[in-house]
């Protein structure tokens, strides 16, 4: 899939989530999207022509260091992986 248009699709998908989403599910979507906006961000500043999985390992990698980092609970990080592997389907 086109970067952009993965770019674009998960933007919808987190702003939809916005109606919907349990309190502990917009912080773990908000929590996402920081992470998922930085690593676009990168890649456009960059000049990067990713592909929806490249730019998946990025951020996946970007979460795994925080994780380890101890940034999140483990109730926490367990909402962030489930909206993860939602947005992830969208490639």
């Amino acid at each position: 899939m086109q970067f952009l248009v993965y770019v674009d699709k998960a933007n919808e998908f987190f702003d939809k989530l916005v109606e919907t989403a349990t309190d502990d599910e917009l912080f773990a979507s908000g929590y996402l999207r920081g992470h998922f906006d930085l690593q676009v961000g990168y890649a456009q500043v960059e000049g990067d022509d990713l592909s929806g999985d490249e730019l998946n390992e990025k951020i996946e990698k970007s979460l795994v260091k925080a994780y380890r980092n101890g940034e999140l609970t483990d109730e926490d990080r367990d909402h962030v992986v489930a909206i993860w592997e939602k947005v992830k389907e969208l490639v």
